[in-house]
């Protein structure tokens, strides 16, 4: 579905944010991105959202190149990023106002429903909590129905209760029909809980440290002593990202699990 080729970003003041990713992203999957600051995580994903063009390597989806903005990618911010003159539905709306009027409802009205903002349509956005208002950011990027989705630590502005239960909603909307999904954290534990595979980078130059596959069934119990385990041990990898090159696993952790 997804495959980033050889992908590198130097921007024009000499910075280079990424160097060498080579990735390929499965139909339905769910990939996290995890790494300290300047690890390129969000450039990666603007990168991949055609919202910036990389410097080398390639970047295709379908077997296609990507060179801008696609429809098939959906797109959610750390922020909601709601514009505050338009309602709720209006918002959600915003990115297929191409489409005809009744189909464009349609799709609002089934967005709002699958987020839980069924009964805030016509509401502003300032009379939104934190949450809701995330939650009608998912629905926009959903209305749109991608088979990419891309979040950029969607949740990580919010209290670790709404956050929690962010969390396990985005679930289940990715089990309504399972895009592609490419999630970009700093938060450990978020990563393990909703990713099917999870890709730790190290800094200056973005790169791929070690991408590991967690052999977790679901739903993911994270009091469980394995999800524990795995949490260290992808804890251990963050830290030792600032400190040693990239390497492929360790004995501890299999190559059949990475």
């Amino acid at each position: 579905m997804l495959t980033l080729s050889n992908l590198s970003k130097r921007y024009s003041n000499g910075h280079l944010a990424l160097s060498g990713i080579d990735l390929s992203v499965g139909p339905g999957e769910i990939l996290g991105v995890v790494g300290g600051s300047g690890c390129g995580k969000s450039t990666l994903l603007r990168l991949i959202s055609g919202l910036e063009t990389p410097s080398d390597g390639r970047i295709e989806i379908g077997g296609s190149p990507v060179s801008g903005p696609r429809d098939e990618v959906g797109f959610v911010f750390q922020e909601p990023r709601l514009m505050p003159w338009l309602s709720i539905d209006d918002n959600v709306a915003f990115g297929i106002r191409h489409l005809a009027r009744e189909e464009r409802d349609v799709r609002v009205r089934e967005a709002l429903v699958r987020v839980g903002l069924a009964g805030f349509a016509g509401h502003w956005p300032r009379e939104l909590s934190g949450g809701m208002a995330q939650r009608a950011a998912l629905a926009r990027a959903l209305v749109g129905r991608p088979q990419i989705l891309l979040l950029d630590e969607p949740f990580s502005a919010l209290d670790a209760l709404t956050r929690n239960d962010l969390q396990e909603h985005l679930l289940d909307l990715w089990a309504y029909d399972r895009p592609t999904m490419v999630l970009v954290t700093h938060d450990i534990e978020e990563a393990l809980a909703l990713s099917d595979r999870i890709v730790v980078m190290q800094p200056a130059p973005g790169r791929v440290q070690v991408t590991v596959t967690p052999p977790l069934s679901r739903p993911r119990d994270r009091a469980s002593l394995e999800f524990q385990e795995w949490k260290r041990h992808l804890l251990a990898e963050l830290h030792h990202s600032f400190v040693r090159p990239a390497r492929q696993g360790d004995e501890r952790f299999p190559a059949a699990a990475i």
